[in-house]
């Protein structure tokens, strides 16, 4: 009804086309308003009249609206079951948005309850382990002092001690006569002596090493995991010490290394890494040869060097912890060739160089036991030659023509 050309339409139920009878009022043709609308333009799908269809719907297919209001009209009506099952799911998902929101918020409100409830916890948790370290570190402090008090308690004593004596003895010799000298010389010598020989210690007992290590793990505190720990062991460099089956010796372009294990000054043992270790491998003959080595903190007070180097040759190996070298830094690293090259007669293949004669000999002049103990291969049948060992002339890296052999001793 907003378009001029079809004012003058009836609109119908499309529920109730079906009972549309004959008498209902007629629509005209808006071109041709004298004629009733009983046509349908099947390729402009609309109604027209006879005019239209003598005019602007010449040769298009068309057929009485009563014969096809049926076929229209069905798939009007399955169109719309499309439709309305579309806003059946519409409002079925939309409530369930709603829902949706509902639960949200619900669980959002719980969840900011939890949270709250373990900040709380965490907080008492953290403000627990600081009063926690604060008394380990009240505690420690008072130990140190004691230890401290005692000690300067026994060198005060031991220091009066020997100003008495020192006074008593310029004394003595100042003002005593000889025979005075004389008779009380065995004392004083033995209380001057017995003084003298008081061990003491010339550095104070403790030292101030207190440190405060904040990302380290500290168990559990109410439940929560807490970092921060105080320790007062201080490592020392001259009580470290190296660990290692090949320490001193290494192939060429093979991986190899060893074990730093870190000690505190009492010998004790580091149960913590985070030192700063350092280690260069020099070339003695080649200095702008270096070996690049690779440091590992396992965490635990050990640390592992690895290394692979390139030149064979001795190098100068050097292991610091704090800028000291550790104890037994620096030390020799041999280098040997990975295959060293084959000088003198491969005794041990006499056996299969001769075709597997059995009267073969070998080169120091030994006869193969049995004819069949020739290669030192190991092939099967062939335990090897009893003068592999013997002949002082198999070197590595020696090929028969079974093939190579290596790792001689």
């Amino acid at each position: 009804r907003r378009q001029m050309m079809m004012a003058s339409y009836a609109v119908t139920e499309l529920e109730s086309t079906n009972n549309c009878n004959q008498d209902e009022k007629p629509l005209f043709c808006p071109s041709h308003p004298t004629e009733e609308l009983r046509l349908f333009c099947e390729q402009c799908d609309q109604p027209v009249c006879q005019n239209c269809i003598a005019d602007r719907h010449w040769q298009h297919p068309y057929d009485f609206t009563g014969n096809v209001i049926h076929r229209h009209g069905d798939a009007l009506r399955k169109l719309l079951e499309n439709t309305q099952e579309h806003m059946d799911a519409l409002r079925n998902v939309l409530s369930q948005i709603d829902d949706m929101g509902s639960a949200i918020h619900r669980r959002a409100e719980a969840v900011a309850t939890e949270i709250s409830l373990f900040a709380s916890g965490y907080v008492k948790a953290i403000e627990e382990h600081r009063d926690r370290l604060l008394k380990q570190l009240e505690d420690l402090k008072v130990q140190k002092a004691n230890v401290l008090h005692l000690q300067k308690a026994q060198l005060q004593q031991l220091l009066l001690d020997m100003r008495t004596g020192v006074e008593f003895t310029e004394r003595l010799l100042a003002s005593g006569s000889d025979l005075e000298i004389l008779i009380t010389k065995g004392a004083v010598t033995s209380r001057l002596a017995k003084l003298n020989s008081v061990s003491y210690n010339i550095q104070p007992s403790v030292d101030d090493e207190i440190q405060f290590y904040p990302k380290e793990r500290a168990g559990q505190c109410c439940g929560y995991e807490v970092f921060g720990a105080i320790h007062n062991k201080v490592v020392d460099p001259s009580r470290c010490t190296l660990h290692g089956e090949d320490l001193h010796n290494a192939r060429q372009n093979q991986l190899t290394g060893f074990t730093l294990l870190c000690n505190d000054t009492m010998g004790e043992r580091m149960a913590r890494g985070g030192e700063a270790v350092w280690v260069t491998i020099t070339h003695k003959d080649k200095r702008e040869c270096a070996v690049k080595p690779k440091v590992y903190d396992n965490g635990d007070g050990t640390y592992h060097i690895s290394y692979s180097p390139e030149e064979p040759g001795l190098y100068a190996c050097c292991v610091y912890v704090k800028g000291q070298h550790v104890q037994g830094s620096p030390f020799p690293l041999m280098v040997k060739n990975k295959f060293r090259e084959h000088q003198g007669v491969f005794h041990c293949c006499t056996f299969c160089s001769s075709g597997g004669q059995k009267a073969a000999r070998c080169a120091c002049g030994g006869t193969m036991p049995g004819g069949y103990q020739g290669c030192g291969h190991g092939h099967k049948g062939h335990p090897g030659c009893p003068h592999w060992s013997c002949c002082g002339q198999v070197k590595e890296s020696s090929e028969c023509l079974g093939g190579p052999r290596s790792d001689i001793s």
